[in-house]
């Protein structure tokens, strides 16, 4: 089977739009494999701006900006799925805590752990671009849930049999799993989705990064979809706007059954997105990309999975959904993003930021923790 995973394109703060940016995993993918989907500001040259100090949204930004006073349950663990091995997870993630204040996560307090797709500590080669993808999944799950536990799940490979394996793994041993990954719809796909319909453990997927189409598996009825907005603060970092990121995936799905938690009117089958986030962070690296090592400036909606999932782990809701059908009847505890589009589609909700639902920012973005 030929399984095509897109990258995302990055979305930033709206200070940082302007910048140029590239994929950490460039393509393109040998078939049956998937890219990760980060990307990372360059300087005007093409190569990674790694700095000394972070630039690009910071932890308590996200989450003043989404009004999520919690921390988070060490009872509660979030899974972050990726392929092959970052060495320096552990370390960089403690760069990232000390320079925002958040608590010490390690392996010697039981707060952070990584294994290999079936739990085992033999771990896959390391590969420099899916590593700095994996920085950045883990540290911003801590950053938005910051007492809640990290289980990194390394696939073998970046093969698609090798990370479905890796996410069996982690919904056996996690409340959350987050995935950034995905690609344009297959046929036979809703085959696969039994891998992901498990009551009680939420399972957000990044809905694309090509605009306007859906990709699986975040088409799947039994995952959250995340879309991407673009997020503005004020300068206290309150949000002061937000609306639908250009590069988001949505639309109507060409294979997968309609939920029946979804209501609107011009999608036969399942709609995506469910819900959305910002994207575009501090991310702190050192297996060096390209020779560069330090801070990048690292987003897509590839970021916004992982602020999901953690937002899911905040809440302490996991034990009642499995699927994004929680959001449709808790919308006062989201922002409506009204404006923006991410493709032609005549207009419509599909790919159009309208009030109420909507494909590229779902039901909208979180306000709380009351609609996960």
């Amino acid at each position: 089977m030929y399984f095509r995973v897109a990258i995302a394109t990055l979305l930033f703060s709206a200070s940082a739009l302007a910048a140029s940016h590239r994929p950490v995993c460039p393509g393109p993918e040998a078939p049956g494999t998937a890219r990760c989907h980060a990307h990372v500001v360059t300087d005007r040259g093409g190569k990674p701006d790694a700095t000394t100090s972070p630039t690009g949204y910071r932890p308590a930004q996200f989450r003043t900006a989404y009004s999520l006073t919690a921390t988070g349950s060490s009872a509660t663990t979030i899974a972050i799925v990726d392929a092959f091995n970052d060495p320096n997870v552990e370390s960089d993630l403690g760069v990232y805590s000390k320079q925002f204040g958040l608590p010490v996560c390690t392996t010697a307090n039981g707060c952070f752990k990584k294994v290999n797709q079936t739990g085992g500590t033999s771990y896959p080669p390391t590969n420099s671009g899916w590593s700095l993808e994996i920085s950045l999944d883990v540290e911003i799950a801590h950053a938005i849930c910051p007492n809640c536990k990290i289980l990194l799940v390394e696939a073998s490979s970046n093969s698609f049999s090798n990370l479905l394996a890796a996410e069996d793994y982690a919904v056996k041993h996690a409340t959350v799993v987050s995935n950034s990954w995905g690609g344009g719809e297959f046929s036979g796909e809703t085959s696969f989705d039994f891998h992901f319909n498990h009551l009680g453990h939420p399972i957000t997927f990044s809905s694309g990064d090509n605009g306007y189409g859906v990709q699986y598996p975040a088409s799947s009825q039994y995952v959250t979809a995340v879309g991407g907005t673009t997020l503005r603060l004020t300068t206290s970092n309150t949000r002061s706007s937000e609306t639908v990121w250009s590069g988001a995936g949505s639309g109507c799905s060409a294979l997968e059954p309609k939920p029946t938690w979804q209501k609107d009117t011009r999608c036969i089958r399942r709609t995506v997105a469910d819900v959305a986030a910002d994207a575009g962070a501090a991310v702190y690296d050192t297996v060096a990309l390209n020779g560069q090592k330090g801070w990048f400036q690292v987003g897509g909606t590839s970021l916004s999975s992982p602020l999901i999932a953690a937002v899911y782990a905040l809440a302490g809701n996991a034990a009642s959904t499995n699927d994004g059908s929680y959001s449709y009847s808790h919308l006062s505890g989201l922002f409506d993003v009204k404006s923006g589009s991410n493709g032609s589609c005549g207009g419509t909700y599909l790919c159009t930021g309208l009030t109420g639902y909507d494909g590229p920012s779902g039901n909208g973005t979180p306000k709380g923790t009351s609609a996960f």
